[in-house]
């Protein structure tokens, strides 16, 4: 497993391609396993941002978990902050926090819910739940390395269904102003939100022809090849700090592992008895063999 201390590649041997696809299947197999702990939670929010998450922390960003607030670290923010149950367990892995404290989601007394808390988890750097906040969250971060002098890239993950919150536009209109190179916005384009369909609820697209609108540079990428992913952030992470920001739409799947959670929006939140938990981790690690 890697050290604390994290480096770009080629300083960073361990983070190849079967890696990535493991921990992806870790972050499906523990967010079950601590959704069970609290009785309900984001299944298909987790699954769809899964490789997103394993190419980010194993694959992409500078950090050291020996140092949370090491001033030149990447920062990461997730607008979509009820996924932070598939983000948990990664900080764990790292050793942000212990396996103990995992193993506490939820419980009276935790620092662990079901939204992320920048004041009590090691690690996380911004508080979210409120969506729509992330992307401005981010774009101050982004100014401010400009303005300490400090090389460090921001990453931003936004639902889709969060593109109908005016406030991502208002920080996409700046981010573009500012020619905020090191921020990069990642749009989980899994389709679903909590009522139903984006594009039912808000039309959202043409989404990649917005963001060039509003001065982004925009990548698509199939969101579940972590792989892809990884090297495609690798290439944004590099580009020059008064570069025009990035986009990047990443297609997903909701619910992607689980035959049923694919076909059923409803499973946005939910809850699996111990015998369906099972059977989904079973099929979660089938799907690798």
């Amino acid at each position: 497993m890697p050290s604390a201390t994290t480096l770009l590649p080629p300083d960073r041997p361990w983070a190849d391609d079967t890696l990535l696809a493991d921990r992806a299947e870790f972050v499906r197999t523990e967010a079950i396993r601590l959704i069970e702990l609290a009785k309900v939670g984001h299944y298909s929010s987790v699954f769809s941002a899964a490789e997103i998450f394993a190419a980010l922390y194993y694959g992409v960003m500078r950090t050291d978990a020996s140092r949370p607030d090491w001033p030149d670290r990447d920062r990461f923010l997730m607008g979509k902050g009820h996924a932070a149950v598939g983000l948990f367990p990664i900080l764990a892995d790292l050793g942000y926090f212990s396996q103990e404290v995992l193993d506490s989601y939820t419980r009276l007394g935790s620092p662990l819910g079901d939204h992320p808390d920048m004041t009590k988890v090691p690690g996380i750097d911004f508080s979210s739940g409120s969506i729509g906040h992330a992307l401005s969250n981010g774009l101050g971060m982004a100014l401010g390395g400009r303005l300490s002098a400090r090389d460090f890239s921001v990453f931003v993950m936004l639902g889709d269904g969060e593109m109908q919150e005016g406030q991502v536009w208002e920080a996409a209109l700046a981010g573009a102003h500012h020619r905020l190179g090191r921020l990069v916005a990642i749009v989980d384009r899994n389709g679903f939100q909590l009522d139903g369909s984006v594009d039912d609820v808000i039309g959202i697209e043409p989404l990649g022809d917005k963001w060039r609108a509003f001065g982004w540079e925009v990548h698509e990428v199939d969101g579940h090849d972590a792989v892809a992913v990884r090297d495609l952030l690798l290439l944004l992470a590099e580009r020059p700090a008064e570069a025009a920001p990035s986009c990047v739409i990443a297609r997903t799947m909701k619910g992607k592992g689980v035959a049923y959670m694919e076909e059923e929006p409803g499973w946005h939140l939910g809850y699996l008895v111990p015998a369906d938990a099972d059977a989904a981790i079973a099929e979660i690690r089938g799907a690798r063999s």
